[in-house]
């Protein structure tokens, strides 16, 4: 069809011109004015846009109230919008917010740095609109003292609530009382006095509680009307089918707060709930969060849905790096020592590694389902990753030394010879327990903590350590490598690589953070040719799936059975 040409002098002319077109030259003609004129295409930019933050509802489409962040330039850019009361209240009190410039409480015994100021100054404002926040700064970044300027902020309306991991609450107590001592902090004891003191609560008091006790006491917890509650670690409530992610679900507060430096550690399941948490709503529900954001993020690489998902949660989530915000902070350096396995260990492993790959050929040729497949996979990998930290871990029986463990004490003891002291990690209690004995019987003296070691003995045990007791710190990877602030230590040892680097830098951050005045040198001890340096290769080759939304690099992929099982293949 030849070209559609319109010229005319007036408005008029130009629609009288229109109207004697036939059906095909108007579609050509709405056809190039979508694609020629820059409005209409921001305008169709838009509306993709909208779509993708949006779902499908009855005769159009339905965006939660919280996403009014994610469509305000939409709605800026559109001049005139019509919208019932209950809307234009909330972007009424959505722009008080953004106007507000709140400072630090004057109760609030701390000098805020910079990025921590603006920290608090977000925090303040998402408050001011109730909507839950989470602070994602790396770890050592000062995350807890930009809660509690916001938490005394808040507590003259009402009471507070803490939750973390149980050995992390000694430190929230700590903190408390040293830069908030206008707060009154409130511990449960015995099970006797628990309801008194709940139902006793007013403003002012902050109550600090276990997970544990989350949902042990979850009913009597939600009866209160909290005017802020922090989850502390949030990666404790990463997993929606936990009774403690069901009783945080059911907290009634004004202001809701998750802290973590790990907002996902594995799969997009982890942020819906977290968020379903924090801002009950934002994302939908879990199975429409599958079908329109996870199966199409981590499956098919879906860039649309992934840049939808940053749009909605984007406003909610603050997170900054050490790299970007400490320029005071002392180089770090990583380093990987790869371990040549002597012959007969070698011989060992190998053997561990084709039993493995025939007993799951077993399982497969008996038709199994796909969920105990990878369950058995996973079985199998656990015990090739034991095997690399020392043949024992899996066999009682052998006599065979462990390259890995002599490698180690090799690495210490020219660490001691020139006076320093570092944090040594493992994420297997037997690994870190045949290291005890080894350290023992060469006098060398160090603290130890893992899943076992009750609070108070944990508590001073660090305090210990960062007064001069031990050169080294044995820590079980699970259990302490949050929470802690061991800056005595100038190096990291990490005995075995965990499948997300993202949990091993929070481990590493326990020495390097606010306060560490000296280098840190982190090293990662890996037997050549085995499993170990296929997670690593997963290190580099899949990229941490929280940057992916908070920073913008390129997607990750969940693992599938045949990714893992590759992990065993030779």
């Amino acid at each position: 069809m030849p070209a559609t040409k319109l010229a005319a002098a007036s408005p008029d002319a130009l629609l009288r011109q229109i109207e004697r077109l036939s059906c095909e030259e108007r579609d050509v003609l709405r056809l190039k004015a979508m694609f020629a004129w820059p409005s209409n295409r921001r305008f169709q930019q838009q509306l993709q846009r909208l779509r993708g933050i949006s779902e499908d509802h009855a005769n159009g489409l339905r965006l939660p109230m919280l996403g009014a962040l994610a469509m305000q330039d939409i709605t800026e850019e559109a001049g005139a919008v019509k919208a019932d009361k209950e809307w234009k209240a909330f972007v009424a009190r959505l722009n008080a917010a953004e106007s507000r410039q709140p400072k630090p409480p004057t109760t609030l015994q701390a000098e805020l740095r910079d990025y921590q100021l603006e920290g608090f100054q977000w925090l303040s404002r998402l408050s001011h609109w109730q909507a839950g926040a989470c602070l994602a700064d790396d770890m050592g970044l000062g995350k807890t003292v930009q809660a509690i300027a916001v938490m005394l902020e808040q507590a003259p309306q009402g009471p507070c609530l803490v939750i973390a991991p149980t050995s992390v609450c000694h430190n929230w107590e700590r903190e408390l009382s040293r830069f908030a001592p206008s707060l009154a902090l409130q511990r449960l004891g015995a099970a006797a006095g628990r309801a008194e003191i709940i139902a006793g609560l007013k403003a002012m008091d902050v109550l600090v509680i276990s997970y544990g006790l989350l949902h042990q006491e979850a009913d009597r917890l939600a009866e209160i009307d909290w005017r802020m509650v922090v989850f502390d670690e949030a990666q404790a409530i990463k997993n929606a089918e936990t009774r403690r992610a069901q009783a945080g679900q059911r907290l009634k507060a004004n202001f809701r707060l998750a802290l973590t430096g790990t907002p996902i550690e594995n799969y997009l399941e982890e942020l819906w709930s977290l968020f379903n948490i924090i801002n009950p709503g934002l994302l939908g529900s879990r199975e429409r969060f599958s079908r329109r954001f996870a199966t199409p993020i981590e499956r098919n690489r879906d860039s649309g849905a992934l840049q939808s998902l940053r749009a909605l949660i984007r406003p909610f989530i603050l997170r900054r790096t050490k790299s970007a915000v400490l320029a005071e902070l002392p180089p770090r350096t990583e380093v990987t020592l790869e371990i040549d396995l002597p012959e007969e260990e070698r011989a060992f492993y190998e053997a561990m590694r084709r039993r493995a790959l025939e007993a799951l050929a077993e399982i497969g040729d008996g038709g199994g389902k796909g969920g105990q497949n990878r369950i058995h996979i996973l079985a199998e990998i656990t015990k090739l990753r034991r095997a690399c930290c020392h043949p024992a871990l899996v066999d009682s029986e052998t006599v065979l030394p462990g390259a890995k463990l002599e490698a180690f004490l090799e690495l210490v003891e020219d660490l001691i010879r020139n006076r320093h002291k570092a944090l040594v990690f493992s994420q297997f209690v037997g690994q870190l327990e045949r290291v005890a004995d080894a350290l023992r019987a060469r006098k060398i003296a160090f603290q130890y903590l893992d899943g076992a070691t009750p609070a108070p003995e944990r508590a001073r045990r660090v305090d210990a350590f960062q007064a001069g007791e031990g050169d080294l710190f044995l820590i079980s990877l699970k259990a302490g490598g949050t929470g802690l602030n061991l800056t005595a230590a100038d190096y990291v040892i990490h005995l075995d690589p965990w499948w997300n680097p993202a949990v091993e830098d929070q481990a590493s951050d326990r020495a390097h953070r606010i306060g560490q005045l000296r280098p840190v040198t982190i090293y990662r001890l890996i037997a050549r040719d085995s499993i170990e340096e296929k997670i690593l290769d997963l290190h580099r080759a899949k990229r941490d799936l929280a940057s992916d939304l908070l920073e913008g690099a390129e997607m990750s992929a969940r693992l599938t059975d045949e990714d893992l099982l590759n992990l065993i293949r030779g």
